[in-house]
């Protein structure tokens, strides 16, 4: 009797263990959307080390889009690598970075070749007039609109990071 007590002593300890592992340690890569300051997961985008994405918005003066395009690196860090917009100005850059490259194409201005790394990204969803967007894809074909999935003047931290199942099932899955 008391050899069956500890077998399944053993045996309930052990599924508990493997269930605490299945739903609390981090196993996929995503782009994750934290709520400001805080490790709540607000959102995320499954994706792979190397995908890129683009978050798009429109400047609050000139009332153009402005393309940011971005690559999710290895150590989950995020590089910027490239900047588009119309026109010069308030908030806009006039010139590239060292190794960058500025071209004139389509009637609008392309910042290529950046190389700027970031741990994270500290954004705020449009208040007003809520035109931010996420693209991401092979080829850019995925779009949402921030609005759809954040309230209006929410600020959030975008970091690419692992998340574990306990979170994917928490968090709102960003998709079409």
């Amino acid at each position: 009797m008391q050899k069956l007590l500890q077998k399944r002593f053993i045996i309930g300890f052990l599924l508990l263990f493997i269930l605490s592992l299945t739903l609390f340690v981090p196993f996929r890569t995503a782009l994750v959307f934290y709520r400001e300051n805080t490790s709540h997961v607000e959102a995320y985008l499954p994706i792979e080390e190397g995908d890129t994405f683009q978050v798009i918005y429109t400047h609050s003066i000139h009332l153009t889009d402005v393309v940011e395009i971005y690559e999710a690196l290895p150590d989950h860090s995020i590089k910027q690598t490239e900047l588009i917009y119309e026109h010069y100005g308030i908030g806009m850059p006039s010139d590239a970075d060292e190794g960058g490259t500025i071209i004139y194409e389509d009637g609008k201005i392309h910042i290529k070749d950046m190389d700027r790394v970031f741990p994270f990204i500290n954004l705020r969803n449009g208040k007003t007039v809520p035109r931010h967007r996420l693209v991401w894809g092979d080829d850019f074909s995925h779009m949402v609109w921030f609005k759809d999935f954040f309230e209006p003047g929410a600020r959030f931290t975008i970091k690419v990071d692992k998340l574990s199942l306990w979170q994917l099932l928490k968090g709102v899955k960003i998709h079409e």
